[in-house]
């Protein structure tokens, strides 16, 4: 009996585990009649039930979820829903939760449309990078719709009224029914073949999901992928996507829209140039200013007072040079007269004529070698004796030691 006891939070909790790990209940459509629609409207959710003619099922649909929704939906209305079942706890019950919601009758289309669209994204055919920047000013703007439907007369009126200076190059296609797809996309290969145009509007006016099926086909998909030229995407209303909107270059709501897309604004453009001309001649007057005034300062500096005064410094900076010039040189030469009269005292003290003036003299031999010694006089012999004031010649009559004379 323990085993088996379990309370209503913990078996609501096991029922909802229980169908959330069952991979065909998380993404299921389920057919059905809308009653008991309810709208929240702080929250934004939906709250419905969906019925047959034997059982109901309850359903919601978040505001995420909802905000998609291309009709209001309303009691009696039969429709598709695909969603994931599970659990609400609380009350106990098991719910749709709705994810995408199409009225019935459409299934099958929607069906086609969602598996394209899912298989060309992982292709890569959706990513941005890929995306081609629009001709900011197109010479020629090709256009690929129906030559008698409205749409082609607001792609003109527009283009014409923004920017008269492009060229519009009509693709006649059809748009709907049986070979529409195919023609779009020969019109596509016709203007990149024929490099006759800048940028391409392929798009028609609103409609039915089977209206706008042309656009929804994988060949015209790959047509607009493959252009060389940007693709602009204009088909139905805001609220309407197809395939080729998310493969364009870029989406239009409207085909309005496109044309006001393709091309600048000749306003917008005029307002710019006039904007644009002001601050260029604001700059060339400022800068004619600037260059008048630094003229000016050249005329004052080159001005005959000017340059009076100018010369008249540079003189006085010349003598104020030239005597400290030469008050620098009198005081070098003081210098140097002042050290040569030392050195001449110190050279006339060492001088062998300072020896000899004051009584001195010196004894040569005939070679006039000096004689240091008496050894090395002999009687005799001839010496000359230099004086002061000049010089003798004599002859040793005798020789005497410092010994002898002792």
């Amino acid at each position: 009996m323990d085993q088996l006891k379990m309370t209503v939070s913990e078996l609501n909790s096991n029922m909802k585990k229980l169908l959330d790990s069952r991979p065909g209940l998380k993404d299921i459509w389920i057919q059905g009649e809308i009653s008991n629609f309810k709208l929240n409207l702080p929250s934004g959710h939906m709250y419905l039930t969906l019925k047959d003619e034997k059982s109901v099922l309850k359903a919601c649909m978040f505001r995420g979820a909802n905000q998609s929704l291309t009709f209001r939906p309303e009691d009696g209305m039969k429709v598709l829903a695909r969603g994931r079942v599970s659990v609400y706890e609380p009350g106990g019950t098991y719910q749709l939760y709705i994810e995408e919601l199409i009225l019935d009758g459409l299934g099958e289309l929607y069906a086609a449309f969602n598996q394209l669209k899912e298989k060309l994204r992982a292709e890569g055919l959706f990513d941005e990078a890929l995306k081609k920047p629009i001709p900011m000013y197109p010479k020629r703007v090709g256009v690929i719709t129906s030559d008698t439907g409205a749409a082609v007369r607001d792609i003109i009126n527009v283009i014409k009224r923004r920017f008269r200076y492009a060229d519009i190059i009509l693709y006649p296609s059809k748009v709907q029914g049986e070979g529409a797809a195919e023609n779009v996309c020969r019109g596509i290969e016709y203007f990149n073949r024929t490099k006759s145009v800048d940028v391409i509007i392929a798009g028609r006016g609103g409609g039915s999901i089977e209206d706008l099926w042309a656009f929804n086909e994988e060949i015209t998909a790959r047509a607009i992928f493959a252009s060389e030229i940007p693709v602009i995407s204009a088909v139905g209303h805001e609220i309407d996507f197809t395939i080729a909107d998310f493969v364009a270059d870029l989406r239009a709501p409207t085909p309005s829209a496109a044309a006001e897309l393709a091309v600048p604004s000749s306003e917008e453009l005029y307002e710019k140039l006039y904007v644009n001309k002001e601050r260029m001649k604001n700059a060339l007057l400022q800068a004619l200013k600037q260059r008048e005034s630094t003229l000016t300062y050249a005329r004052k500096m080159l001005s005959a007072e000017r340059f009076l005064d100018k010369l008249n410094n540079l003189t006085i900076l010349i003598d104020s040079k030239n005597q400290y010039m030469i008050k620098s040189i009198g005081n070098l030469l003081k210098e140097k007269e002042k050290g040569l009269a030392v050195n001449a005292a110190k050279l006339d003290s060492l001088s062998p004529l300072g020896v000899l003036a004051r009584g001195y003299g010196i004894v040569t031999d005939y070679k006039e070698s000096v004689i240091k010694s008496v050894k090395d006089l002999d009687k005799g012999m001839k010496v000359g004796i230099r004086l002061s004031d000049g010089s003798v010649k004599a002859r040793i009559e005798e020789v005497l030691s410092s010994e002898s004379e002792e």
